[in-house]
Order: structure tokens, then sequence, then C-alpha cells
């Protein structure tokens, strides 16, 4: 599987021992696995501050950089991703494990909002399309994620099924039970929604 990047070749091919000594000292580095959903998950990262100052004058700010390799297998096929990264976070504040579990919690707001907007609330699926009207209805998703949230739902599939549970209780107990009876003007639910 192609890698985000070409390869680069060994330190020990570019630098004579003593400076590839001295730049192998400035790397830190972490790795963890995880294991589920049918997958091996590897994640290494290399860390170092030392081009900090070589990197001032185009990224000012910048204070570390990384190189995170993703390695996944799955059903014995093994996928690796390379990854480079530049951070402005000092190594004090976020060290090599820090770092590490900052990458990946960035996942976390794909998986936990965009997810929910696309899974759930169907963003993708909206024909929606011009002006304003797509940042609105995003807005719109975000504000109904937050009120599931604070409500105390823990599943935004669930607390949907439950809304609309009521809407549609509400929808048959509004019809008229009698034919002297009228109904109230409300339109019905669409169905699996």
């Amino acid at each position: 599987m192609p890698t985000s990047r070409p390869p680069l070749p060994s330190l020990r091919l570019v630098f004579p021992p003593l400076q590839t000594a001295r730049a192998e000292a400035e790397i830190d580095r972490a790795c963890e696995v995880d294991k589920g959903h049918g997958r091996v998950e590897r994640r290494t990262i290399e860390v170092t501050s030392s081009l900090a100052g070589y990197l001032g004058s185009d990224w000012p700010g910048s204070q570390q950089v990384f190189r995170l390799t993703r390695e996944r297998t799955i059903k014995g096929k093994t996928e690796t991703e390379v990854v480079f990264g530049i951070t402005s976070l000092l190594p004090e504040r976020a060290g090599v494990k820090g770092l590490l579990g900052l990458t990946r919690g960035h996942w976390g707001i794909e998986n936990g909002l965009h997810g929910v907007r696309d899974g759930t609330l169907r963003e993708d699926a909206s024909r929606i399309r011009k002006g304003s009207g797509p940042e609105v209805m995003a807005a719109l998703r975000n504000i109904v994620i937050f009120l599931f949230k604070r409500f105390g739902h823990k599943s935004a599939a669930a607390a949907t099924r439950h809304y609309c549970a009521i809407r549609r209780n509400r929808w048959t107990s509004c019809q008229p039970q009698s034919e002297n009876e009228t109904a109230l003007p409300l339109r019905p639910p669409v169905p699996g929604r």
C-alpha cells in the first residue's frame, strides 16, 4: 500500500556516524497498539524539537515536528500510512505520548460530531446547496446534537428515535376518534425518520 509520502532515506546513509547518533538522541519515540473491530492498529510517533529553529522563518511558533506511522492489519492485509506534522506545543506541554494522544483524539471530532451529523442526521443526503442554507442547516444540526447531550441522551440515534416516537404518538392522538370530531391540522410524520 503506498504511503502518503515517499520513504525517507536512512539517516545512516546521509550523515556521518557522529551526526546520526546526535540526531537519534534528539528524537523521542512512543508506540501504542490497539486491537478491536477485527483489526490491529499500531501507531508509532517520532518527535523532535531540534528543527524548531530551522523551521522558524517559514512556520513562526513551531516548536516540534513529528512523523506518525500508522500500520493497520485487517484480515492479514497490512496498510501503512505515514503522516508528518508541525505543532506549536512545547515539549513540556505535549511530550511524545501527549502528541500521540492528540493525533488520536483528532479522530474523535470526526467520529463524534461529523459522524453523528452525517450518520444520524443525514447531513450528506441534504439537498440544500445554495446560499447560506448549508451553513444554517449545519448550525441547526449542531444545536440538535447539543440539546440531545444537554437532555442527557447518550446516543443521538436513540434520541432521534425517542423524539420521532413522541411526534408519532402526538399525531395519532390528534386523529379524530369519531366522525363528529375534527383532527388538528398537523402534518403526518414521514416514515423512516
